[in-house]
């Protein structure tokens, strides 16, 4: 089944080629931003928390003895040191990362203007799952 004229398209909802759009550009971005943001760091415009010399003498560890021994913080602690080269990065991840809220996002207007309340419904409850999930509310260690 190949797309010829973009007919196979044509079922498909606007609110979800939208969606799909907006995943498309959105990790093309991110993956743009670790690019410059890791040339920043190999070249050494930016400094990094972490010397080059210490991840290659505790590469060995477990991450939370890593992270202990550099007294790196952990869950959303990593925004204190935004201003160094390796953790510079971590902006074009949190963008991917963010982009299933983002698009979950304006698939609720969408929906609403629809009037299809079973995935308004279903949208909003997948934002306040992820919001909750990202937040380290629940202590899941996941970031």
């Amino acid at each position: 089944m190949t797309a010829q004229n973009g007919k196979e398209l044509e079922h498909v909802p606007a609110e979800q080629k939208a969606y799909a759009t907006l995943l498309m550009y959105g990790c093309w971005i991110g993956i743009g931003i670790m690019v410059i943001t890791y040339f920043f760091y190999l070249s050494g415009i930016i400094e990094p928390f972490v010397g080059i010399d210490k991840v290659t003498d505790l590469w060995h560890l477990p991450s939370d003895e890593f992270s202990q021994r550099l007294d790196i913080p952990g869950g959303w602690g990593w925004l204190a040191l935004i201003g160094y080269g390796d953790f510079l990065n971590f902006i074009g991840i949190v963008i991917m990362g963010a982009l299933t809220i983002i698009g979950y996002l304006t698939l609720i207007p969408a929906y609403i203007k629809k009037k299809d309340f079973l995935f308004t419904s279903i949208a909003i409850v997948e934002v306040l799952v992820l919001l909750l999930a990202a937040s380290g509310i629940l202590g899941g260690g996941g970031h």
